[in-house]
Formats: structure tokens, sequence, C-alpha cells
């Protein structure tokens, strides 16, 4: 029989609760100084380019499909259109996973003013107390969404949050990706974070809703998240490129998506 140390038992139940914790880092005074100022900066940023935007929706169609089926949605979506996505959702009570570090604090002051609610947690840290608000919150009636490759990548790699959420609630996953005609990509970034220039289209393209059975097991679960991924690179791919492809091509898309 094996017997653990008492500092190894302490390190077991370390790495357990870790995913519980949200308790908020101990920041410097400079660092708490800079919440409030880029949190307000943020949000005038995100009002002043977003409300020049103009959107296009492909596959919108599944969202309000299940809303009249009585079904709320688990929302994915790369890190990277993130900007974008925060314009196009506001005002409608989402609730995201929002990590605790200092990122995290002065982005949920943005977006909570936009009309967002949080779940406090990452999949580093606190991500099981934060998947358990975002089931009272589908319980309730609303919509969540992750940034799925958040919140440090690595870039284009699905986290198993949404497929962990849906099975325990029997609520979809229902993937998007948003492009934008003309922005600034910040290529030192993780994520290659789109800004929109002013007055650019934009477009939304909508996978159909993915569902994960209450009983499924491991080998379902890793097919749920390989098909997550997926659809994931699919709308992606669709959106980045929208703006660059012929008239024709997109008349085809949208015929194809919107059916």
């Amino acid at each position: 029989m094996i017997k653990l140390t008492a500092p190894e038992i302490a390190g077991t139940d370390e790495r357990l609760n870790v995913h519980y914790d949200t308790r908020l880092p101990q920041l410097s005074l400079w660092r708490r100084m800079q919440i409030p100022v880029i949190g307000w900066s943020g949000y005038w940023l995100v009002r002043t380019i977003g409300s020049t935007l103009r959107f296009e929706y492909l596959g919108a169609r599944h969202l309000d499909d299940l809303h009249k089926a009585g079904k709320q949605a688990i929302g994915a979506f790369w890190h990277r259109s993130i900007f974008s996505a925060i314009w196009c959702w506001r005002g409608r009570g989402v609730v995201v996973m929002n990590t605790t570090n200092f990122d995290g604090q002065w982005t949920r002051r943005v977006i909570e003013r936009l009309g967002y609610g949080t779940a406090q947690g990452s999949s580093t840290r606190g991500g099981l107390r934060g998947l358990a608000v975002m089931a009272r919150r589908l319980e309730e009636g609303v919509d969540v969404a992750f940034t799925i490759d958040g919140p440090r990548g690595p870039r284009y790699v699905a986290k198993p949050g949404p497929v962990l959420l849906a099975r325990r609630t029997g609520q979809p996953i229902l993937v998007f990706h948003i492009g934008v005609e003309r922005g600034h990509t910040f290529e030192k970034s993780w994520d290659l974070f789109r800004l929109p220039h002013l007055f650019s289209r934009a477009v939304m393209v909508m996978a159909p809703p993915i569902y994960v059975p209450a009983d499924a097991g491991r080998e379902m679960m890793e097919q749920k998240h390989a098909e997550m991924q997926t659809a994931l690179e699919r709308v992606r791919d669709v959106a980045e490129s929208w703006f660059h492809l012929p008239e024709r091509e997109r008349e085809s898309l949208r015929t194809e998506w919107n059916a």
C-alpha cells in the first residue's frame, strides 16, 4: 500500500483546490491604480470603434432557433476576435468566464459596463468554480461564452470547458468567429489580436449547435471536443477570408450558412 507524506498530501490538495480558487491575486498599488483607468479607457475604445462597425451575419439563425426551442447557448470563439465579439454581443447579459489576474480585472470592468455577466475562473485557476457559476446561469435562462483558447493560449487550441459544461447542462455549444475587412493585427501578441478600424465592415459566422449527451464517456467527450475544434477552425477560415472572396463565392456561402 502506498502512503503519502504530509507534504505530498498538502500538494495534492493544493493542485485540486487551485481549480476552485477565485481569490484575487496580490497586486502592487501601481497595478491596482491602473485597473480603473484601463477599464474606462477600454470601455470607451470599444464603444467608439464598435458603434461604427457594419456587421453581416451568417448562421445567426442557429441561436434564434435555440431560443425559440427554450434552449440556451454555450458560445465559444477564438481570443483573436474578442474585441469585435464584445461589441457584437453587448447588452444581452451573456455570462463569460473571466480570469482573476491583472488583465482579467480591468477586462471585467469593460465587459460588465457593456452588459455582460462574469464567472471568475480560467483553465489554470478557478475553472471548476467558474463552470459551476455558468451552469447556474444557464439554468436561469442566460447564455454563456468562452474565449476558448484564452487566457494565454496556445492560440487556436480549444480548451475543454464548453464540452464539460454542455454534458452537465444539456445545452448546446455554438461556435462563431468574427472577421473584419480592415483592422490592425498585433503580430507580437500570443493571440494575433485583431483591432478593427473605424467604419470597417465585419462578418460573424456561426456554426450549427453541438450537443453533448449527459452520459458521454471519455471517448465521446474526445469526439465532441474534436468536433468543436473543427467547427472553430471552419468558422475562422470563412470569416477571415470573407472580404478577400469574389462576390459570387460570398453569395454561395450565404446560401450555405443561412439555409
